[in-house]
């Protein structure tokens, strides 16, 4: 066969695998057509896909009507910048109420194939001017009961980032204003994930007014019963300013840690407050307390389980509530207190104006502690009752103990050391000649005025039984009742008086004292005039 036979017979084998490549190219040519052509599709089409992808999701969230005022979407390369304005959602079963939620403006970046995954996948939202309002709690439990089921969440975000965001809880009281809190700075990580999402926030507490920094998980959000939505974190709480709360003064700080579900949030913590005032006495102290409290996350009801404070000299336990007023703007408090181990000067300075304190000795206390909303002044508002005993106690106003000093003396017989006692010229800090006295009694306290309907004293050779008043600014004091006296009346006059009063000892001797005569305590803290009532 010649050569040019042989080129002849392999022309047909080269003219089918042409035929194939060229196939191959067609298709492949084919298959960049269209995917170029579907892209130009969803370019052209991103923004009314994405704007209802995220009406959508949002939608079936928070069970809410959306409305986004502005949407726009611009396309680079394979990603989608997104930008959006006047952001609302209202709920669904209720129509009557405000916007729950509402952003000024909104931006997030995603990538193209992100319009067709599900759940749709963004990376980074940043939020401004989000304000969230919670309705009453009367309104959510009526929502809840037309509430019906809802779909699977159709979006996942990675991180949303908000500055000055503004969470307001609403009260059923027309008339009451709001709650509101401030929020500098807010990121939430893994949103939409149907799990727990992690929260970093700094806001300013609306009262006292202070600055709280917080990071914790959050959720998943129970759409059905909010209050069950778990929490638990930790947070500091820094220059509060307790002169927003009338009556008192301090800057508190704050820190600890919570847990728990939003209507049942366990907290424990410790505060500070180094220069804490009540306004009526204006001494400062340093005031230390450690917590355990149960907190109501949506209407800020807290319950004291309990509290251990400690100022100066003395600790308190304290038990009970603190939640918001059903009649006055504000929190009504109450408290059960006792302090097993305290000095009463300690007391008197953080509760009266006067100084130094007219008494020191050690205290033990039970009380009730009631301090209800309103606009009065806390010295003004304070209700205590309860019982109290003291032991060791001495005065220090010298003209009292002196007083005290030289009635011990008589009232055991001893007339002459008293009258040497009365000539002496003592400093207040003396205390050599101080005999010690132990005073119990029942107590209460309102509008400003302690009544003490049994306050009973004793030092050697006397007991006394007084009934009165006292107001905390110093200026009443107003006591009378019995002295009951070891000595006779001849013993404690002494000398030849004495002696000239010996009948008369036996209509002074009753209820099984020696002497019973009633006395009377008047003036202020100040001056103090201290007498027996004879006739």
């Amino acid at each position: 066969m010649t050569e040019d036979q042989a080129a002849g017979l392999r022309k047909p084998g080269v003219s089918r695998r042409a035929k194939i490549g060229l196939v191959v190219l067609v298709f492949l040519g084919g298959l960049v057509i269209a995917v170029l052509i579907a892209a130009q599709y969803a370019i052209r089409h991103a923004e009314p896909i994405l704007r209802a992808r995220v009406i959508q999701a949002l939608s079936t969230r928070f069970n809410s009507q959306v409305q986004i005022d502005e949407f726009h979407v611009s396309v680079y390369k394979k990603d989608l910048d997104v930008e959006g304005n006047g952001l609302g959602l209202r709920s669904n079963l209720d129509s009557t109420l405000p916007p729950q939620i509402s952003v000024g403006r909104f931006s997030f970046h995603a990538g193209l194939i992100d319009l067709f995954r599900s759940p749709m996948h963004v990376g980074s939202v940043e939020v401004h001017e989000l304000v969230i309002k919670i309705p009453p709690k009367a309104q959510r439990a009526a929502m809840l009961k037309t509430k019906k089921g809802h779909s699977k969440l159709k979006i996942v975000i990675d991180r949303i980032i908000c500055d000055d965001a503004l969470l307001v809880i609403m009260t059923d009281d027309p008339k009451k204003i709001p709650l509101q809190f401030k929020i500098h700075a807010l990121t939430l990580w893994r949103v939409g994930a149907h799990e727990p999402m992690h929260f970093q926030a700094r806001l300013v507490n609306p009262k006292p007014i202070g600055d709280i920094a917080s990071e914790g998980s959050f959720g998943p959000w129970n759409a059905e019963q909010p209050g069950d939505t778990p929490v638990d974190g930790h947070y500091s709480f820094t220059n509060a300013d307790l002169s927003t709360t009338r009556g008192i003064a301090g800057t508190l700080s704050s820190t600890g840690t919570f847990s728990g579900k939003l209507d049942t949030i366990t907290v424990d913590g410790t505060t500070d407050t180094p220069d804490f005032s009540i306004h009526v006495s204006g001494h400062k102290v340093d005031l230390r307390t450690q917590f355990h409290a149960i907190v109501n996350g949506t209407n800020g009801n807290t319950y004291l389980q309990p509290v251990h404070a400690q100022f100066l000299h003395t600790s308190l336990t304290a038990t009970g509530y603190v939640v918001r007023s059903l009649v006055q703007k504000g929190h009504d408090i109450h408290l059960d207190v006792a302090i097993d181990r305290g000095r009463i000067e300690d007391l008197l300075q953080i509760g009266v104006k006067t100084g130094p304190p007219v008494m020191m000795g050690a205290l033990q206390l039970k009380t009730s502690f009631e301090l209800p909303a309103g606009k009065e002044s806390v010295s003004r508002k304070l209700r205590l009752a309860g019982t109290f005993s003291t032991e060791d106690v001495s005065f220090n106003n010298p003209r009292i103990q002196k007083t005290v000093d030289e009635i011990s003396l008589r009232t055991q017989g001893n007339a002459r050391g008293a009258t040497q006692l009365s000539r002496q010229d003592l400093s207040p800090e003396d205390r050599s000649h101080t005999v010690p006295a132990t005073i119990h009694g029942r107590f209460a306290l309102a509008a400003g005025t302690l009544a003490l309907p049994q306050l009973v004293g004793t030092v050697p050779g006397m007991e006394v039984d007084l009934a009165g008043t006292y107001t905390l600014d110093g200026q009443i004091l107003d006591f009378t009742g019995q002295a009951r006296m070891d000595a006779s009346v001849s013993s404690m006059v002494g000398g030849w008086k004495g002696a000239l009063l010996k009948p008369m000892d036996r209509f002074f001797a009753r209820n099984g004292a020696s002497t019973e005569i009633p006395i009377t305590i008047t003036g202020t803290s100040s001056s103090t005039h201290f007498g027996f009532k004879l006739r």
